[in-house]
């Protein structure tokens, strides 16, 4: 699959504009693989990535990753932000605290999704920048020096990313999370419909900050456990702290991982909203699809899942395939909630 952003941010590399001498340190912040990172060999590359697709592909690459920056700085830095303004505004911060005195940071959005704002942004970080553009996407890059980082605005947005507050102090959560500081409406319409009868051992597919689950656990007094399993890393570590309320009553487990890839079990019930986009606006019907074969095979013989998704994706063919019998519970607000029940031969 081709990755525009990805390839738009080695560009400077390729043609030269930018020179690293061999073995420098290199930090790729939100990094992702693509045969572009061909470029960077011979240097010394760390890649930081939470999201748990994105870090397996490039581990399989054989390519240096962790979750995490760590201590240290860097003579180059590079960056493909998020799209919300804020998560890669602290993302762009994190890059300049980042890079050593004389050394560059570089990063790289479509033009659909902020191109010319992430410029500006760098700009009011670093001062004058440099750019390319092509595969509809720019890449922007600066010097960091000692006189020219503005360092007030470094602290205010190196704080976006700090967790915090949210809906009346019930949860926390950041910025850059899928509905980070909403209830997300499908979730919130799931968690109306699930019976309070939910008994044994659960799993939320797709947990995020952890509002699905906690509503089962605070409505289901028969649930004895639950099983969260979260791709980013960033909103599974405050999942666990908004679940900290039932640490010692309930067993509690977290899952760093592609749901599609797999999950253990077996479950008496799981619960899932499941994710339909990743990198871009495209719709992935394929990443719901596989939440929902990854939920058969770990459910037991008559176990039960509850799923909402919004009403156009084509999950119904899917779910009959691998569950003995589907029932739709409601149609609301775009929404559509399903049970499905596994049954006791092969589906």
């Amino acid at each position: 699959m081709s990755d525009p952003a990805l390839d738009t941010l080695i560009l400077p590399l390729e043609t030269e504009n930018i020179e690293l001498h061999p073995g420098a340190k290199v930090l790729f912040l939100r990094a992702r693989y693509g045969l572009a990172l061909n470029a960077l060999n011979g240097l010394d590359l760390l890649c930081v990535q939470s999201f748990a697709p994105d870090r397996d592909a490039l581990q399989k690459a054989g390519l240096k990753v962790s979750a995490e920056p760590g201590e240290g700085k860097f003579d180059a830095v590079l960056v493909l932000p998020g799209r919300q303004r804020q998560e890669a505004r602290a993302q762009l911060a994190e890059a300049v605290s980042r890079v050593t005195t004389g050394g560059i940071v570089i990063a790289s959005a479509p033009n659909t999704e902020g191109a010319r704002t992430l410029e500006r942004d760098l700009a009011d970080l670093l001062g004058n920048t440099e750019n390319l553009s092509k595969n509809k996407c720019r890449v922007v890059w600066a010097t960091s020096h000692a006189d020219s980082v503005n360092q007030a605005l470094l602290k205010d947005w190196l704080a976006i990313d700090v967790a915090r507050p949210v809906l009346d102090g019930a949860y926390v959560s950041r910025p850059g999370l899928f509905a980070w500081d909403r209830v997300d409406p499908a979730s919130k319409i799931l968690g109306n419909l699930v019976p309070d009868t939910l008994k044994g051992k659960g799993a939320d597919l797709g947990a995020g900050f952890g509002y699905l689950a906690r509503t089962v656990l605070e409505k289901a007094p028969k649930v004895s456990a639950m099983d969260l399993y979260e791709a980013e890393k960033r909103a599974l570590d405050l999942a666990e702290q908004n679940l900290g309320g039932f640490k010692g009553k309930r067993r509690l487990n977290g899952f760093w991982c592609d749901v599609t890839r797999g999950i253990e079990g077996p479950y008496d019930f799981i619960v899932s909203n499941p994710p339909f986009h990743q990198a871009g606006r495209a719709d992935r019907a394929d990443v719901g699809q596989g939440f929902i074969r990854a939920a058969a095979a770990g459910l037991r013989p008559g176990g039960e899942l509850f799923m909402v998704a919004n009403r156009h994706l084509p999950y119904e063919q899917t779910l009959t395939e691998v569950f003995a019998d589907v029932r739709q519970l409601a149609d609301e607000g775009g929404y559509k909630v399903i049970r499905a029940v596994k049954g006791k031969g092969r589906r």
